[in-house]
């Protein structure tokens, strides 16, 4: 009884400090899981004679060891901002990014949580004004992993007794240790240098492997795992299949809701995206957002698309972690992400409000053949397999991070088997279907306006103009090619264009559930080899 006592008492405490310093009236269950746990680890710190008869208990949750995967949106930050009004001594929180670190430090200070910031360029007069404030009882330190190299600052921050480290965005240990950042391989020894008693490291997505790699690098192998379903019901998936893509995104920022993010693979490719809507839908429409901005101008970007309702915003995957605009209702995908983990994290950005969010992908044949050089069952290929399923797409990025099967509550082939429906023609699919029904009819240049003048007249009843130029045809033509879904004829019809002849590819494709155009050309080949078949 007065054990239950204890943890009531705890939860009002809880429950009123989220209440007072960030207007929170109401927790999530994960969120007073990962608190309660943060707390007790704390107090088995404080007196661990009182744990004696814990029994079986996991030994890493004792010690405060633990990887909390919660869905983009859930609120991880308030897990450990809430525990670190409630014990003594700071908390130190690493982030992956400047402006991640920056946003993050502007909400705690709305919420009156006293915070320091640790970055790279800081003189020695600005050092010596934030050690000043932990003293004075701030009581969150903000970092990023390259700044806690310096062996000077570790020192300086050992004598405030740093009670909690929490890393966020930790899958980037993983992402980017291995390539661009090193500085996170050395976190380990980072915590093993402070040696706090609680160590949270918090992500929205992780494979199996990513996971473990995670867990070896922060905590030698050994941590409490704490996973909730990773399946964000009001994010509905779809992908349009499309070799002219920007055009699709045209006709997307026109037919589907605002405020839109096009994500866009290149610095480049966002400018010339945000360009291209505010030609078609006038100036204003749509701004663009990568690293290569200054910070004056990120900051500008940042607020504009903040208070938009009807923006358009491209961007580069710099603008993935940290987002909180809430009202995002389209996150549409120019070029597919590396894995299926990162896919999920900008998706993500849609609905965090809890209203239903569309995630669009481009994909087109060039994206096929890029992605088909990745083994199967890879992070990259699960991204070739959401695309290409017949299935539930949900489903396959479920299964891309080991989570748990889902009732689909939204994707394009879960929707158009429920209402029977088929899905209209992309820009390829109609390219294709004109070629196959005029065997040997139209050179190259013929086929071009032909497509010209029939994708003009599809998207002029929606958009009022045209749209298609002739080297988007060329490109659709192009990519038909190169894929090896088309040829030209020779002999009689030298120069016409014809469907590429495939062996028994219908039984192919039930066989492989591909789309057609994946099972020809170069990939047609490997499929049969990988059958140990021969091609005649």
């Amino acid at each position: 009884m007065e054990n239950q006592q204890d943890f009531l008492l705890q939860d009002d405490l809880v429950t009123r400090t989220a209440f007072e310093n960030f207007g929170i009236k109401y927790l999530f269950p994960w969120q007073r899981l990962v608190i309660a746990n943060i707390l007790e680890a704390y107090e088995y710190h404080k007196n661990p004679l009182d744990y004696e008869n814990i029994g079986d208990a996991d030994d890493s949750f004792c010690k405060g060891r633990q990887i909390v995967l919660l869905p983009t949106g859930a609120g991880k930050s308030i897990c450990f901002q809430i525990p670190s009004i409630l014990i003594d001594g700071p908390t130190l929180v690493i982030y992956p990014l400047l402006a991640l670190m920056s946003d993050q430090q502007r909400r705690m200070q709305e919420g009156n949580l006293k915070s320091v910031m640790l970055r790279g360029g800081q003189s020695a007069k600005e050092r010596e004004l934030c050690f000043q404030k932990i003293r004075d009882g701030a009581k969150i330190i903000i970092a990023n992993p390259e700044v806690l190299q310096n062996e000077a600052l570790l020192e300086q921050l050992k004598e405030f007794e740093i009670r909690h480290i929490a890393i966020d965005e930790a899958h980037c240990v993983s992402e980017w240790g291995d390539s661009f950042r090193p500085a996170y391989l050395c976190l380990g020894n980072v915590i093993k240098k402070l040696n706090p008693p609680l160590i949270t490291a918090f992500t929205a997505t992780a494979s199996p492997s990513v996971l473990e790699r995670v867990c070896e690098i922060l905590f030698d192998g050994n941590a409490h795992i704490v996973r909730s379903e990773s399946d964000r019901q009001n994010i509905h998936y779809f992908v349009k299949y499309a070799a002219a893509k920007k055009k699709q995104a045209l006709l997307l920022a026109q037919t589907e809701q605002r405020p839109m993010i096009i994500f866009c693979g290149t610095r480049d490719k966002a400018e010339d995206m945000s360009r291209e809507l505010n030609l078609s839908f006038g100036n204003g429409t749509s701004k663009f957002y990568h690293a290569g901005l200054e910070k004056s101008e990120k900051d500008e970007t940042e607020k504009w698309f903040y208070e938009s309702k009807n923006g358009v915003l491209c961007a580069t995957c710099a603008y993935g972690m940290g987002v909180d605009k809430k009202d995002i209702k389209t996150v549409v995908h120019l070029q597919a992400s590396p894995t299926a983990e990162a896919y999920i994290q900008e998706a993500g950005r849609g609905g965090r409000d809890g209203s239903v969010a569309k995630a669009i992908l481009l994909w087109s044949p060039s994206d096929s053949l890029d992605y088909s050089v990745y083994p199967k069952g890879s992070r990259q290929a699960s991204m070739r397999e959401f695309a290409e399923t017949k299935d539930c797409r949900r489903q396959v990025l479920l299964n891309a991070l080991g989570a748990e099967q889902a009732v689909c509550s939204g994707c394009d082939n879960c929707n158009s088997k429920k209402e029977n429906s088929k899905k209209p023609l992309s820009d390829w699919e109609l390219t294709f279907q004109i070629i196959k029904k005029h065997r040997n009819f139209y050179s190259e240049d013929e086929i071009e306006a032909e497509l010209y003048e029939k994708l003009n007249q599809k998207k002029r009843a929606l958009l009022g103009v045209n749209i298609w130029t002739h080297k988007d045809t060329v490109e659709v033509v192009n990519q038909l090619k190169d894929s090896g879904q088309i040829e030209k004829s020779g002999f009689l019809w030298k120069g016409r264009l014809r469907v590429k002849k495939a062996a028994n590819l219908s039984v192919l494709k039930k066989q492989s559930r591909l789309p057609c155009w994946q099972l020809s050309g170069s990939v047609f080949k490997h499929f049969l080899q990988s059958k140990n078949a021969s091609i005649n």
